[in-house]
């Protein structure tokens, strides 16, 4: 695990171009405490810092092949390494190290550009080609780890962390409109967008590759979940498969390994799984709330972890300490992502620092995966209704005989005939269940994207309403039909949105921020082809009308009890209006003439009135709570980028 950047050029990098990529890795030092390398050829260098997972003595980096024409830095883990290491053997390369991202040369060389196929694991790297002149750029299939890059006319840099190509000094602070009013709707930006303009995020399953003759670059997807072929089988035995396989694979490590334990379904199923692989002691760790309430998780974690004969590490979340770490975790979370709940990914990875342990599981993409979000299922529902209803004949007749009267009810009938068969109360119903052609049902289901929708440009300026030109955040769930699997398409919407851009990046970086290596067993890419290729083969599964995840529940018949599977599904549920309340008290004012205001996207007036931290009836995440953690983050990464100015 690493935090990695790099410059490439159209001509000879200059003295001043590598002093910046010093700065940009040397920003990196929390995502790799154990070691730093760098490479520098003519047109390109590549920087890295390490956090020694495998291969603790001999597994720095760059990593080359054997007459050292291939190099490469890479952040994350091959799960695969051992098998791959094995096979490549057999075809005649030789390794260097024992190291896991080695593995990557090599399949470079025997398979070209298909070499990524081969690979199971989480990563984002970039390797050389000096023969061929190439630099290919690579993230993994489900944006596990982070790839930014910048790129001007003659040269483009690429990092980690947002944060890490703001120290460069090469990168300027401009927020960019549309990223800025999606964030509002969405509590995160969207890939490949950030806030900034002209800084990308390299989409999950994507590549760049760069040919270094005249700085060509191109970006190519390279793994799509939705392209999974139809699987037919028994789901609870096939996926039971697959997770015995990648539990068996993803705890390897020369390091202690820990799980996050929430005494739910996706975390005990990862423990539970996990814990007969691994050959020490597994550590666990909950978190919980002064007082105990209700929903506090460390007793049902507790349970587990006796019953599996691990020790368990507790976890208080108060008041006092949230708002103190605040700032930190706007920090380092690198992203703008206004979740409140995100103090508890920061407090359990400071927990298992302190406690020496490098690696963790957790069981995210368990929700958008299997289905444990009612919202979810609504959404797949309700679009195919949208899309019945696309005729209006069908859509509109449907509401009308739903609103027939009671013909044996003369006082229904009657009340039936004066409202003209309710003609209006159905055309009504037929509109609202009808959703513009080419757009999914999907986010406006949150109260929070609603209340954005209906008030937002109250609060911002007339130059940057004039600036979005017409954008749309619906655009994010708009595509041209037909939509073959309803049900892939929003289980795809919401591991691109959600999953991705507030589950995912915040864990990485803010396990990262204290040096500790998260792993996510139920996001591996082949238990997600597996079950995307179920869905497409068992189109009437009881996902759509049943308990919440019923294909996970059945797999781990047998494993778990049954008073585990069928626990009600609690989620993650902070005392948000006191955290929210206390954070106003001690932050609100940066809002008045901060940033946001100072970049002409809030109103004065609007700014004042934020920054008493209002909380409408119905909001999860309000408007103010948005602008308080945008703020807060504008003048992290503006402090970062003078420090490096100094």
């Amino acid at each position: 695990m690493c935090g990695i950047s790099g410059v490439i050029s159209n001509s000879s990098l200059n003295p001043y171009q590598l002093s910046c990529l010093g700065k940009m890795n040397a920003s990196l030092v929390h995502r790799g405490p154990d070691g730093k390398g760098d490479y520098i050829a003519n047109q390109v260098a590549f920087a890295m810092r390490r956090l020694s997972v495998i291969d603790l003595e001999g597994g720095g980096q760059p990593l080359f092949n054997e007459d050292k024409t291939i190099a490469l830095v890479a952040n994350g883990e091959v799960y695969n390494y051992i098998e791959l290491t094995d096979s490549l053997k057999i075809k005649g390369h030789s390794f260097l190290t024992h190291s896991d991202c080695e593995t990557i040369i090599h399949l470079y060389e025997e398979y070209g550009e298909d070499f990524i196929h081969h690979l199971r694991g989480m990563y984002a790297f970039s390797l050389h080609d000096q023969k061929k002149n190439l630099v290919y750029i690579v993230r993994d299939r489900m944006g596990e780890k982070p790839l930014y890059y910048f790129k001007k006319n003659d040269f483009l840099l690429f990092s980690s962390e947002m944060k890490s190509l703001l120290s460069s000094t090469l990168v300027p602070f401009e927020f960019d409109s549309k990223s800025v009013y999606d964030y509002f709707h969405y509590q995160f930006v969207p890939e490949p967008r950030t806030p900034l303009k002209d800084v990308k995020k390299l989409p999950a399953g994507h590549l760049i590759k760069i040919d270094l003759n005249g700085l060509k670059i191109e970006e190519k997807c390279y793994w799509r979940m939705e392209d999974a072929k139809p699987v037919a089988g028994d789901p609870a035995t096939l996926i039971r498969e697959e997770l015995e396989r990648i539990s068996e694979i993803i705890i390897r490590s020369d390091v202690p390994v820990g799980v996050a334990l929430s005494g739910g379904l996706d975390s005990s199923s990862i423990a539970a799984l996990a814990v007969k692989k691994y050959p020490g002691t597994r550590h666990a760790f909950s978190v919980g709330y002064p007082g105990r309430p209700s929903n506090d998780e460390r007793e049902e974690a507790k349970q587990l972890a006796d019953i599996l004969g691990i020790p368990i590490h507790e976890v208080e979340l108060d008041t006092k300490s949230l708002v103190e770490n605040f700032e930190k975790m706007n920090f380092f979370r690198d992203d703008p992502i206004a979740d409140i709940s995100g103090y508890g990914y920061y407090a359990i990875n400071e927990a298992a620092r302190k406690n020496g342990i490098s690696v963790l599981l957790q069981g995210q993409g368990g929700d958008e995966l299997f289905w444990g979000y009612k919202w979810v299922k609504d959404a797949v529902g309700l679009t195919e209704k949208s899309i019945r209803y696309q005729n209006f004949l069908y859509g509109f007749g449907i509401e009308f005989l739903k609103n027939l009267p009671s013909w044996r009810n003369h006082s229904d009938v009657l009340r039936w005939v004066k409202s003209f068969g309710r003609i209006r109360g159905s055309f009504r119903k037929y509109l609202k269940f009808k959703a513009p052609k080419n757009r999914a049902v999907f986010y406006e289901l949150s109260p929070d994207f609603r209340m954005a929708t209906e008030t937002l440009d109250s609060y911002l300026t007339n130059e940057f309403k004039n600036s979005l030109k017409n954008h749309s955040p619906y655009d994010l769930f708009s595509f041209d039909k037909p939509w073959k699997y309803t049900d892939v398409l929003i289980t795809k919407l919401i591991s691109d949105t959600y999953l991705l851009e507030n589950g995912i990046a915040q864990g990485d970086r803010l396990s990262m921020a204290f040096s500790v290596e998260l792993r996510l067993p139920l996001i591996d890419y082949k238990l997600v082809e597996l079950v995307i290729g179920l869905r497409k083969n068992n189109q009437k599964h009881p996902d759509h009308i049943d308990f919440p995840k019923p294909w996970l529940r059945a797999a781990m018949k047998g494993v778990l009890s049954e008073e585990i599977m069928n626990r009600p599904k609690k989620g993650f549920a902070p005392p948000v209006l006191e955290w929210h309340n206390e954070l106003f008290k001690v932050y609100g004012h940066q809002l008045l003439n901060g940033e946001l205001v100072k970049a002409n996207i809030l109103t004065k007036e609007s700014a004042l009135q934020l920054s008493t931290g209002p909380f409408p009836d119905g909001a999860i995440c309000p408007i103010s709570f948005k602008a308080l953690v945008l703020e807060n983050w504008a003048r992290q990464m503006k402090a970062q980028m003078q420090s490096n100015l100094n």
